[in-house]
C-alpha cells in the first residue's frame, strides 16, 4: 500500500475548535496556559528544564525490566529502558485507554506520531537520547469507552460481566466470543488470519486486559522501540505520594486548576475536564472509588470503606498502590516519574492540559510540549471516484453537505437557478419609485420599502422553489453525495474517532502500519488526506 498525499490546514476542515487552532497557531491570546511553543526549537529549553528535575530513574527502569520480563523479541525495548536509567535519555509521551482490538484508528495515529517524533528528536539533538512511551491507561475504570469498535457498519461489542474495577484487571477470556464474531466477519484471507491470530495471542494467552493491550501494542509498534509503561505499580506510585497527600488534605490542584480554567473561560472556551476537591480513586479488589470528605471522615463512595485523617495517611504510606490518579492527576503523575519532554494527544487532551500549568508550576514539574497528534483522512479509491465522478475534488468532502449539494445544483441545473440578478434589478427600480413617491410626499418612501422587501421576499420563495424542483431531478445524485459525506465522516465526525485498524490491516497488513508511519511528520499540524 501506498499513499497519495494531500493536505488541507486544520481550520479549513471545520472539525478542530478555536482553542486547538490558537494553540498550533501561537495566538498571543492563550499563551500563559503554557511553556514552549509546538516546535523543535522548544525542545533546546525543555531539556535543560527536565533535566534539573530529581528523577529516580533506576526505579523506573526497574518496574519497566519487569513489566518487559514476558515479552519476546524486546530487544529495542531492554535497550531503550537501559538507557532511561541515564540522565541524557528524555521520553516523548501518549497515552490512551486500553481499547477493544486498538479501538479508533486515532489511537494508531498518536502511537505514530510518538514514535516520529522520538526519531526527530535524535536527528536533530544528536547528543541526547529520546524514548517513544505509550502510557497504558490500565487503572481507567470506564468500561464502556473501551469494550466495542465499529466493522463494515456493525458494532462489534465485548460483552463482561465483570467490569468492576480498573479495566486493566479484566479477564480477557470472554473475549474469545469476540474474536469468534470477528472471524466471520473478515474471511480467510493471508491478512485476515494473521490479525486474527494476533488477537488470539494478545487476548486469549494473556490473563488481563493489561498484559494483552501490552502484547498487542508490542506486536504492532515494537520494532520502533516503543516503550509500554503501566503506572499501576507500588514503586512507582511511591513517588508520588508527596502530591497525592497535598491533594488529599490541602486540594491544592482542585484551586489552581480552577483559577486556569477561569482565564479560559475568559477567552470563551469552556473547561474540559472540572476538578475534585480530591483527585483519586482509592482501588481495592475490584473497587475503584472517588475519595471524598465528609464532615472529618475520609468515605470511599459506593463502599463501606472509611478512614480518619490518620488512617488515610498512614494507608497512603503503606499502600500507595491502592490511590489511583484522575484525570486531573494522571499527567502531574506520568511526568513525575518519566523524564518527559512532550505529550503527544488530540485535540481534547490538548484542551484539558491547557488548564495544568499553574499546578505542574506549583509542584515544581516541567509542564511537558503539548504535541497535536497526526489527523488523517483515508478515502478510499472507489469513494474517491465516486466524489470526481461528481465534479468534487477530494478536499472538498469537508465542506458542509447542503453546501456540496447547493455547489453540485448550480453546476448541473439544466438553468440558471439564481434570481439575484433579478433581485438587483428589483431593488434598482424600487429606488427610482421611492425618489418619485419621496418628492411627491415623503410618508409614501416606507410604503415603497415594504412593498419592495414584499417582492423580493415572493422573489426568494420562487426560487426556492426551482431549487427544490431541480434538487428533485437530481435526487440519485444528491444521494450519492449524502452517502459520500457519511462514509467520510460516519455519525458526523472524524473518520478516525470511528474507524478502527481492521479494516486497513485486512487490506495491507503490516504495511499499512509501515507506509503510515513514513507519511506522518509529527510536526506539520494539518489534516492529511492519504488516498490509497
Amino acid at each position: 500500500m501506498s499513499f497519495k498525499k494531500s493536505e488541507i490546514p486544520l481550520a479549513e476542515t471545520g472539525y478542530f475548535s478555536k482553542l486547538m487552532l490558537d494553540y498550533v497557531n501561537g495566538n498571543e491570546t492563550i499563551k500563559k496556559l503554557y511553556t514552549y511553543l509546538p516546535d523543535i526549537e522548544s525542545f533546546r529549553q525543555a531539556i535543560k528544564d527536565k533535566s534539573t528535575e530529581n528523577l529516580n530513574r533506576d526505579i523506573l527502569a526497574g518496574v519497566l525490566k519487569e513489566q518487559y520480563s514476558s515479552i519476546a523479541n524486546g530487544e529495542p525495548q531492554k535497550v531503550n529502558i537501559d538507557l532511561l536509567r541515564y540522565k541524557n535519555t528524555f521520553t516523548v509521551c501518549t497515552g490512551h485507554q486500553l481499547c477493544l482490538f486498538t479501538g479508533p484508528l486515532y489511537f494508531i495515529y498518536k502511537i505514530l506520531t510518538t514514535i516520529n517524533l522520538a526519531e526527530t528528536l535524535r536527528k536533530n539533538y544528536p547528543s541526547y537520547n529520546f524514548v517513544p512511551i505509550y502510557w497504558m491507561a490500565s487503572e481507567d475504570h470506564d468500561f464502556e469507552e473501551i469494550h466495542s469498535v465499529n466493522l463494515f457498519g456493525k458494532k462489534l461489542s465485548w460483552n463482561n460481566p465483570g467490569t468492576k474495577g480498573s479495566v486493566g484487571n479484566l479477564s480477557t477470556a470472554s473475549v474469545k466470543t469476540v474474536i469468534d464474531e470477528l472471524r466471520l466477519m473478515t474471511g480467510d484471507s493471508e491478512n485476515a488470519k494473521e490479525l486474527i491470530q494476533l488477537f488470539e495471542d494478545a487476548y486469549l494467552k494473556h490473563t488481563t486486559l493489561a498484559d494483552a493491550t501490552r502484547y498487542l501494542v508490542h506486536q504492532l509498534f515494537g520494532i520502533y522501540g516503543l516503550v509500554i509503561v503501566d503506572g499501576n505499580d507500588k514503586r512507582l506510585k511511591k513517588e508520588f505520594t508527596a502530591i497525592i497527600e497535598d491533594d488529599i488534605f490541602a486540594n491544592t490542584n482542585h484551586k489552581l486548576v480552577n483559577q486556569a480554567i477561569t482565564e479560559l473561560e475568559k477567552t470563551g472556551v469552556k473547561a474540559q475536564v472540572n476538578p475534585r476537591q480530591i483527585n483519586c480513586f482509592y482501588m481495592l479488589g475490584n473497587i475503584r472509588e472517588r475519595i471524598e470528605l465528609v464532615d472529618t471522615i475520609y468515605r470511599v463512595l459506593n463502599s463501606d470503606i472509611t478512614f480518619t485523617k490518620e488512617q488515610i495517611r498512614n494507608e497512603l504510606k503503606e499502600h500507595p498502590e491502592r490511590f489511583s490518579p484522575n484525570v486531573v492527576l494522571r499527567p502531574l503523575y506520568q511526568q513525575k516519574i518519566l523524564p518527559n519532554l512532550a505529550y503527544i494527544g488530540g485535540p481534547g487532551e490538548i484542551a484539558y492540559w491547557l488548564e495544568y500549568k499553574r499546578m505542574f508550576d506549583h509542584h515544581n514539574i516541567s509542564f511537558p510540549i503539548l504535541i497535536p497528534r497526526n489527523f488523517a483522512l483515508l478515502p478510499d479509491r472507489k469513494s474517491e471516484q465516486q466524489l470526481l465522478k461528481l465534479g468534487f475534488a477530494i478536499n472538498d468532502i469537508f465542506k458542509d453537505v447542503e453546501k456540496l449539494i447547493k455547489e453540485f445544483i448550480s453546476k448541473n441545473a439544466g438553468a440558471a437557478l439564481s434570481l439575484k440578478e433579478q433581485e438587483h434589478q428589483l431593488t434598482n427600480l424600487f429606488e427610482v419609485i421611492s425618489t418619485k413617491a419621496t418628492i411627491v410626499d415623503p410618508t409614501l418612501k416606507a410604503s415603497v420599502e415594504a412593498e419592495l422587501q414584499k417582492t423580493l421576499n415572493s422573489l426568494r420563495s420562487i426560487e426556492s422553489k426551482l431549487i427544490r424542483a431541480e434538487k428533485h431531478k437530481q435526487e440519485t445524485a444528491i444521494n450519492q453525495i449524502k452517502k459520500l459525506k457519511d462514509r467520510f465522516f460516519p455519525e458526523g465526525s472524524l473518520q478516525e474517532r470511528y474507524d478502527t485498524l481492521i479494516p486497513y490491516y485486512l487490506k495491507a497488513g503490516k504495511q499499512f502500519i509501515i507506509d503510515l508511519k513514513a507519511t506522518f511528520d509529527p510536526l506539520d499540524y494539518k489534516m492529511l488526506i492519504l488516498e490509497f
